[in-house]
């Protein structure tokens, strides 16, 4: 039987989703309290990875199991988990649904805190003194939807097919302090959204144009964008199936 898992996570104190060697992941943690749960050896498959220091609202992950989950499963699975990962749901599901692949749509949140806010640190990225034009900024968030092939915002040395994503919203938002980019893809490469982020800041500053920001996009080239973001202000806050 396949059951799919809904959980959020803090993310600072992991080297991203993925399991790797020598590094702390959410889907370690994930797999030990659900093995030592169902006592067999379990390995969960997510919805997407998230880099080092990257939040979760809501992520997915699957897992098969012979065995029929009792009504306190994630009480259980929640009692062995760290307390910056939390289990909300399990639900069983069709044995062929897949928690990455079945995904339509992925959703983040890139937090800014305009000032300083000692409660923020982990959540947000603070920029003190700093006046951005967020009229233009959302402005040059809308050349986003014009284009597929993202080259110019992934990490140069990723095994990637394809650079192309289908950008469906990109939007910032502005209240009180805070401001947030929102944005929803069909699927995003590896330091995307970061990169876009400190890129459309660079407009904010008036340090380059919205041509410019077309022009780096048609460029394909990580070295004409700007800065990647500090990955504390990321959010992965809703995927759609």
């Amino acid at each position: 039987m396949r059951y799919f898992i809904e959980l959020s996570y803090q993310g600072k104190n992991y080297h991203g989703w993925q399991i790797q060697p020598d590094a702390n992941s959410i889907q370690e943690e994930l797999n030990k309290a659900v093995s030592t749960v169902l006592q067999e050896e379990i390995s969960v498959v997510g919805a997407g990875r998230t880099d080092t220091g990257v939040h979760a609202l809501q992520m997915f992950a699957h897992f098969d199991t012979a065995k029929k989950l009792d009504k306190n499963i994630v009480f259980k699975f929640n009692s062995l988990l760290p307390e910056d990962i939390v289990v909300h749901h399990v639900k069983k599901v069709a044995d062929d649904k897949h928690a990455r692949f079945d995904a339509i749509t992925r959703s983040y949140e890139y937090r800014i805190w305009l000032g300083r806010n000692p409660f923020l640190l982990e959540t947000t990225w603070q920029l003190f003194h700093q006046k951005l034009d967020v009229e233009a900024m959302n402005e040059a968030a809308k050349i986003l939807l014009e284009f597929e092939d993202f080259q110019a915002f992934s990490k140069v040395k990723t095994e990637v097919k394809t650079f192309n994503c289908k950008v469906a919203k990109a939007v910032w938002t502005y209240q009180g302090n805070q401001l947030t980019f929102h944005i929803t893809a069909n699927r995003f490469l590896r330091n995307m959204v970061r990169a876009i982020v400190g890129t459309l800041v660079d407009v904010g500053k008036h340090k380059i144009t919205n041509q410019d920001f077309r022009n780096i996009i048609l460029s394909k080239d990580r070295a004409n964008a700007g800065l990647s973001v500090p990955a504390k202000g990321l959010f992965l806050t809703e995927i759609t199936y």
